[in-house]
């Protein structure tokens, strides 16, 4: 499967043909989460607190009404179990209003009950299981390949999800998991943010053998793995370099997990920028401070929430700067200089010969889950490989607008 992702707002879009005849949906690309859901019902479609995107002009939604080959799933399937987080089978099945009889024997037809699923930013969407066919480009772009019977969430009403989204998670109900492509792997070549909201630049999403066939350029660090959270792709920072400077190490909970499952660093494409755990946090904007000359924009700090702004001079239309590289060290001695604009980004127009650059990071709010998050934002320009064969993940900087001309 190779599908093209284009940049948007805060995260990345891939374009699902589901029904028939197709109906296309953009949907958010997210491997911090398994189900792919849509928006569904043109009008009674609702959204809670997304002021941000009252004006979104790519939400299509889906319409089961226009699709004979749309059904709702059962509530025997083992997708309805997944997404009710149930231990017991028989739950959902018991919710559907099912006799033991048929509990016992497993035979229940009715419609899997309705879900609600939460994100850890605080997002909740409700909808009800729904199986349709999901057409895919193969290898080759002209070649349609088609899913049957593919599950996904037809969602009426969320609150902060906007749009929908695409579980590329190892869960049940993931993309890759119901193409059968687990015990292979995927990439992705996130574009850098100064294509957000251009339709024309693409980059390729690729799913299956080709994804983590011929890499012996990349760099790989092991997955981590967590009994605890098994659907989620985590690494280990083993610390952070600023310039040339000596490494910050950092603290065990970044390549390890505690008893209860917390720990770890998570890359997560639905989370837009990294996160890393305090002190380590601190200690990182300490030795950044330390070595930047530039004048802090306390005005801007104050208004966005960022912890670094400097002002950098323009002159003739060109802002460069001398702020410094951050290097971060995964385990494996694997070491990633994240390309410049995945750290100190302008975060308006130059203005009396002045751009305000600042620091997208950010601090850990929560003291249990992971410890830390590779956010999509410091993925830009470089290829992501997630060998799940050997179970690895790999890194490799590059031109992302170029790769997508291949």
């Amino acid at each position: 499967m190779v599908e093209p992702l284009r940049e948007y707002k805060d995260g990345y879009l891939i374009s699902l043909n589901l029904g028939t005849p197709p109906q296309v949906i953009q949907v958010y690309m997210d491997t911090g989460s398994d189900l792919t859901w849509v928006p569904c019902g043109n009008i009674s479609f609702e959204c809670m607190e997304c002021d941000d995107y009252r004006n979104y002009k790519l939400v299509a939604t889906f319409s089961p009404s226009r699709s004979p080959s749309s059904l709702r799933d059962i509530c025997t399937s083992p997708f309805c179990t997944s997404v009710h987080s149930s231990d017991n089978p028989y739950d959902p099945c018991a919710m559907a209003g099912c006799s033991i009889g048929s509990l016992v024997r497993g035979t229940c037809p009715r419609p899997c009950p309705s879900f609600s699923y939460n994100y850890g930013a605080g997002g909740l969407t409700i909808g009800s299981l729904t199986r349709d066919t999901l057409r895919v480009h193969g290898g080759d772009p002209v070649v349609l390949r088609e899913i049957p019977s593919f599950c996904f969430g037809c969602v009426g009403s969320t609150y902060r999800e906007p749009i929908g989204i695409a579980g590329f998670g190892k869960g049940v109900l993931s993309l890759p998991s119901q193409l059968g492509f687990l015990q292979k792997g995927f990439s992705h070549c996130f574009l850098g943010y100064k294509f957000a909201n251009n339709p024309n630049i693409t980059s390729p999403l690729v799913v299956g053998d080709l994804a983590i066939s011929s890499k012996e350029h990349h760099q790989f660090t092991p997955m981590l793995k967590t009994p605890i959270y098994p659907n989620y792709y985590y690494v280990g920072l083993e610390g952070i370099t600023v310039g040339n400077g000596t490494i910050i190490e950092a603290p065990l909970s970044l390549k390890s997990f505690d008893l209860e499952g917390n720990g770890g660093m998570l890359i997560d494409s639905g989370t837009t920028y990294t996160h890393l755990p305090e002190p380590f946090y601190s200690h990182l904007l300490l030795e950044l401070g330390s070595g930047i000359t530039y004048m802090r924009s306390n005005e801007l700090e104050e208004r966005t929430g960022f912890d670094l702004c400097y002002k950098i001079p323009c002159s003739n239309s060109s802002c460069s700067d001398d702020l410094p590289t951050i290097t971060l060290h995964f385990l494996n001695s694997v070491k990633l200089t994240l390309p410049e604009e995945d750290c100190f980004y302008a975060v308006g127009a130059p203005k009396d010969s002045l751009v305000v650059k600042c620091l997208l990071f950010q601090a850990m709010d929560d003291d249990y889950g992971p410890a830390g998050v590779l956010g999509s934002f410091q993925q830009q320009n470089m290829e992501v490989v997630y060998d799940l064969e050997k179970e690895r993940i790999g890194f490799l900087p590059m031109d992302c607008a170029n790769y997508g001309l291949h």
